[in-house]
């Protein structure tokens, strides 16, 4: 059975020019309201029990309408869905608690709405206290709380029990870096116990870390479902799409998919990883001597070029990346050349599964002017044959030295 199934699943908002018309429409009297907005349209899917799940989209994309129609605080107008097992949910920061009431007082409103008896929440409490660890401030108003104390205390609160569904909107994002990870551990914890977990978010680390599968919104509907890597580099796309930059995807086989955005002054002819004798490479040893070949293609006279690539490990992590704008080697090119560059560099990388992006752009970075940007334009994979094992992404081997000094 699935822990959450959404059928055909839509909402408006609707607006009418007299408040009896609205009464009205509640009765079935074909009023029609003077103004509607569909957030949601006829969205279908479903996730299993213990899976991991993002749900990503621009604003006004419908991520947070969605959401409260799950957790129950809105209605939709049609569809239908259905929740196995209890629900935790950590939405509009703040949503539900009183300003002047303490952080301890509001955690006994919030609990009493999730179903937790007085009993119940006082052998809870010193853990809640404890996780959300912002001392005697507990006991004080809660206006004077900075946002990211009222995160600690709304994430302490609701996974005070381990619930069947988890459900985070961007919350997390206004924690400091030491909350933030105490959150990531105990959200990676209720996942092992089989927890089921909803995370929306713009961050592309916190996806793709937690998330074994991504639903991408846009203009009420689900665009691409997905493996967090290719429907991320969808999403990045679509962004660069504003500026005008044509967008395309092609399967690659193995159940991925390539993502290609830009303008097209410029484009990518060839990309080869190659050993120090010029022969391709799929397989990398650990440490072993590299060059990236990147051929650009010119189409039109251009004010500069500057080529850039990032490896990416096999969850689309950055491992490391950099450009000829910070290497200060800007060309200037014409329209019908052809240019080569060779990047060299060791394979300093830990055993596993890589992937190199690839962008053609004018400035430092690729964002303003995208002639052309292609996710998984080599895929490659490092193996370990002649050093001793690591852990880890990195390989740094250290210098080691040992002493008895007693």
């Amino acid at each position: 059975m699935s822990a959450l199934s959404v059928q055909g699943l839509s909402k408006s908002f609707r607006s009418y020019r007299q408040e009896w018309h609205r009464i009205a429409g509640w009765f079935g009297l074909p009023i029609k309201p003077a103004k509607e907005v569909h957030v949601l349209r006829d969205l279908s899917f479903s996730i299993e029990p213990g899976s991991a799940v993002g749900i990503v989209g621009e604003n006004g994309a419908g991520k947070s309408t969605l959401l409260k129609i799950i957790t129950g605080t809105l209605q939709p107008s049609s569809g239908s869905f259905h929740v196995e097992g209890r629900v935790a949910a950590i939405l509009e920061l703040g949503m539900g608690f009183n300003g002047d009431l303490t952080g301890r007082e509001n955690v006994v409103n919030t609990a009493s709405m999730m179903g937790i008896g007085s009993e119940e929440l006082a052998g809870l409490m010193p853990a809640i206290a404890d996780f959300a660890d912002i001392g005697p401030y507990f006991d004080q108003p809660m206006r004077t709380y900075s946002s990211g104390m009222q995160m600690r205390v709304a994430f302490a609160v609701a996974t005070a029990r381990r619930p069947e569904i988890l459900i985070v909107d961007e919350a997390l994002s206004v924690g400091d870096a030491f909350f933030q990870h105490k959150s990531f551990s105990c959200i990676r914890e209720f996942q092992q116990s089989g927890t089921t977990l909803l995370l929306v978010s713009h961050d592309r680390a916190s996806i793709v870390t937690l998330c074994d599968r991504v639903l991408l919104l846009s203009d009420g509907r689900v665009l691409m479902d997905g493996p967090p890597q290719d429907v991320m580099d969808l999403y990045n796309a679509l962004i660069a799409k504003k500026e005008g930059y044509d967008v395309k995807q092609v399967s690659m086989g193995g159940g991925r998919v390539q993502t290609t955005s830009g303008t097209g002054e410029a484009s990518i002819a060839s990309v080869l990883l190659l050993d120090e004798a010029g022969q391709a490479l799929e397989t990398v040893s650990v440490g072993q001597e590299l060059v990236l070949s990147i051929e650009a293609a010119i189409h039109q006279d251009l004010p500069e070029l500057v080529v850039g690539y990032m490896i990416k490990d096999r969850l689309g992590q950055p491992i490391f990346g950099t450009n000829t704008y910070h290497l200060q080697r800007v060309v200037t090119p014409k329209a019908g050349e052809t240019i080569r560059y060779r990047f060299g560099f060791p394979a300093n990388l830990g055993i596993g599964n890589y992937s190199i992006a690839v962008s053609l752009h004018r400035g430092d970075e690729h964002v303003a002017g995208n002639y052309e940007w292609r996710d998984l334009a080599y895929v490659f994979t490092v193996v370990n044959p002649s050093h001793s094992p690591f852990i880890g992404t990195s390989w740094l081997p250290p210098q080691l030295e040992v002493s008895r000094v007693g």
